[in-house]
């Protein structure tokens, strides 16, 4: 039996790749707009999150979502995203 390869991705927060079905997608969509993407499948460029505030917090910190996106994160999404991490 073959050996799938998992994806792995790199946290925006603490930096370690971890397997993609662990981490959080945030999308830039075609439009400029920052959104949280549960299904990991709208179009667009895509960066990752642990699931948990430390590395939300850390990212917001070192402004790794204005350096990968060139956008600056919207109180809304910031607020979205630490409602996702609190239900997880």
């Amino acid at each position: 039996m073959k050996v799938r390869k998992i994806p792995l991705r790199l946290c925006l927060g603490c930096q370690e790749m971890k397997p993609k079905k662990e981490l959080l997608r945030i999308v830039k969509t075609p439009e400029g707009v920052l959104e949280f993407d549960p299904t990991s499948k709208k179009n667009g460029r895509g960066a990752y999150l642990c699931a948990n505030l430390e590395c939300l917090s850390v990212a917001l910190k070192n402004h790794r979502f204005e350096k990968n996106f060139g956008l600056k994160l919207s109180k809304e999404m910031i607020s979205e995203l630490e409602r996702q991490l609190n239900s997880s």
